[in-house]
């Protein structure tokens, strides 16, 4: 089976985060690092190769001057190899402009199945694994708690505000899946060193046949126009039990409209 996994490259959580001052937008430099979700993905694509006990798992990114750190982490994982499409032109995308990017970055190496996290964690629209499924023509599963494939069809286990529900689906499918659905394999020091030599694709906008006027700031439906810092947090409130404490907690979950 051959799966292509989406793989977001964010800055590093554990630096501060900076915005342009200019446009309002993350200041991603250098040294990105694969988003945590994404890593639940890597799994699930591995595990699906290897069940399936053949074909390739394939890390699919978009990220700006050339950065692959990220992709280097999923490699290291044991993706096979990993395609990134890096342009000037996609600076200030917005969800659908990248959705179009990686589309076609897909429909280029036509995998049988596409897995993604549900969000990343440094965007948290939740809307781009469908929005890449619709411009693929493919069915999509979301919220994936559990995957497996077998003749054809994957077989999935979502989570739903109800409870859960099992589902089916042929192939080509693309499929969001949850963080904490595995537990995801750290790389090994010989994964570590066969990823500096296994196949690292770079493509631009001119190479997937897209229009640079539609996609980037050019091609964004939407514009941040302004940003302001968060307001310090408030000090909590301290009741002191003299015998009415419980109304005084209920008079101020009343006040915060949580009774």
């Amino acid at each position: 089976m051959n799966v292509a996994v989406l793989v977001k490259q964010i800055p590093d959580p554990e630096r501060p985060a900076a915005l342009d001052p200019d446009n309002f937008r993350l200041v991603r430099g250098s040294g990105l690092v694969i988003d945590d979700a994404d890593r639940y993905g890597v799994e699930i694509a591995l595990s699906l190769r290897d069940a399936s006990g053949g074909g390739e798992v394939v890390a699919v990114s978009m990220a700006p001057d050339g950065e692959s750190g990220g992709l280097r982490a999923a490699l290291a994982m044991g993706v096979d190899k990993a395609l990134l499409v890096s342009d000037p032109a996609l600076a200030g995308s917005d969800a659908l402009s990248t959705a179009k990017v990686l589309a076609a970055a897909l429909a280029r190496i036509a995998p049988d199945l596409v897995i993604a996290a549900t969000e990343s964690t440094d965007g948290y629209t939740g809307t781009l694994p469908v929005q890449i499924a619709e411009l693929l023509g493919w069915p999509s599963i979301s919220y994936a708690t559990k995957v497996a494939s077998a003749d054809s069809l994957v077989a999935a286990t979502r989570q739903t505000d109800a409870g859960s529900e099992d589902v089916e689906c042929a192939l080509p499918v693309l499929v969001s899946v949850t963080a904490g659905i595995v537990e995801p394999r750290y790389p090994s020091m010989r994964g570590i060193m066969s990823a500096r030599s296994k196949p690292l694709e770079m493509l631009s906008v001119a190479d997937l046949g897209i229009d640079p006027g539609t996609v980037g700031a050019i091609g964004a439906g939407e514009e941040v126009i302004s940003a302001i810092a968060a307001p310090p947090r408030a000090g909590g409130v301290i009741v002191t039990d003299e015998g009415d404490a419980h109304e005084r907690i209920i008079e101020l979950l009343v006040e915060l409209r949580l009774l």
